[in-house]
């Protein structure tokens, strides 16, 4: 399986977890390798290291957002800058640039133009200030 394709699985995973499963990590993985595919061991370690550190990745959110806070964000984008923030912090074999460029792709795939913009816009500055 390609990275973008687990990438994809850590995604849907945490845009679920977003609805209310947050405490049944092991068994929303669990229904969606029974319902749809085989979860990587990528797409499960990058969706238990982005709950571990949600209330982090929505502190960076919010100091780099201008416009919109955590709260205001659609559960789509929010799940797409958590994968992308977390590959950029804590998967070195992940460039800065690759994560980035994979969240815009995710946002044009799952979301709305203007998301993936806002989405580039966010992760830019958060590159930029590391």
């Amino acid at each position: 399986m390609k990275r973008n394709d687990m990438r994809e699985q850590a995604f849907l995973l945490t845009f679920e977890s977003l609805f209310g499963a947050e405490d049944e990590l092991d068994e929303l993985i669990a229904l969606y390798s029974e319902n749809v595919e085989e979860v990587s061991d990528y797409a499960k370690e990058v969706f238990k290291g982005i709950k571990s550190k949600t209330d982090e990745f929505e502190q960076i959110i919010n100091e780099y957002s201008k416009a919109w806070k955590t709260s205001r964000l659609p559960k789509v984008t929010l799940a797409i800058l958590y994968v992308a923030l977390y590959e950029m912090k804590y998967v070195e074999s992940v460039p800065e640039s690759v994560a980035i460029n994979e969240a815009v792709n995710l946002a044009k795939k799952y979301s709305y133009t203007e998301d993936a913009s806002y989405i580039n816009g966010i992760l830019g500055a958060v590159s930029r200030g590391r």
